[in-house]
């Protein structure tokens, strides 16, 4: 069969040069050249994986929930004085168990947020959990801010 502008058509309506030479059609070529498509994950499958990551993120969730318990320092910083252009009077409070020294760090920084101060402070067990200590730092200029950088448990040896 032939069309207006002279091109043959097969009896499908589809015009000869777009016929598979070979009468395959184009998936059976793929599937023979590459090979089958792999089924996907059958629906018991991904009922299990979905429950074992359930399960994961509830254990990571109780994981993350339950206290670290004995050791854990916290410090909190209440505020700070500039008298001079050389001291700081930073003022903090750190929670920590009774019966354990801990070191905390202060610092006082500059407006370029560098460190003009620091000093290392040593508290001993108290009767208290919660110790209020208002400390000063000799600065190498005049600072614009102050507090405890961090603070850490003393191993009974040192």
């Amino acid at each position: 069969m032939s069309t207006e502008d002279g091109t043959e058509e097969a009896a499908g309506g589809q015009p000869a040069s777009e016929r598979p030479v070979d009468g395959m059609s184009s998936e059976t070529r793929l599937a023979n050249r590459y090979g089958t498509p792999k089924p996907g994950m059958s629906r018991r499958t991904k009922t299990i994986l979905a429950s074992v990551a359930g399960a994961a993120a509830v254990g990571a969730a109780v994981f993350m929930a339950i206290p670290t318990g004995a050791g854990t320092v916290t410090s909190k910083d209440v505020g700070f004085t500039i008298p001079d252009a050389s001291t700081a009077v930073v003022d903090f409070t750190v929670t920590k168990p009774t019966d354990v020294t801990v070191d905390c760090a202060v610092q006082v920084l500059n407006d370029s947020y560098a460190v003009v101060g620091w000093k290392t402070v040593r508290i001993g067990p108290a009767e208290t959990g919660t110790v209020s200590l208002s400390v000063a730092v000799r600065t190498d200029s005049l600072g614009v801010t102050g507090g405890a950088n961090a603070c850490w448990v003393i191993d009974a040896e040192q």
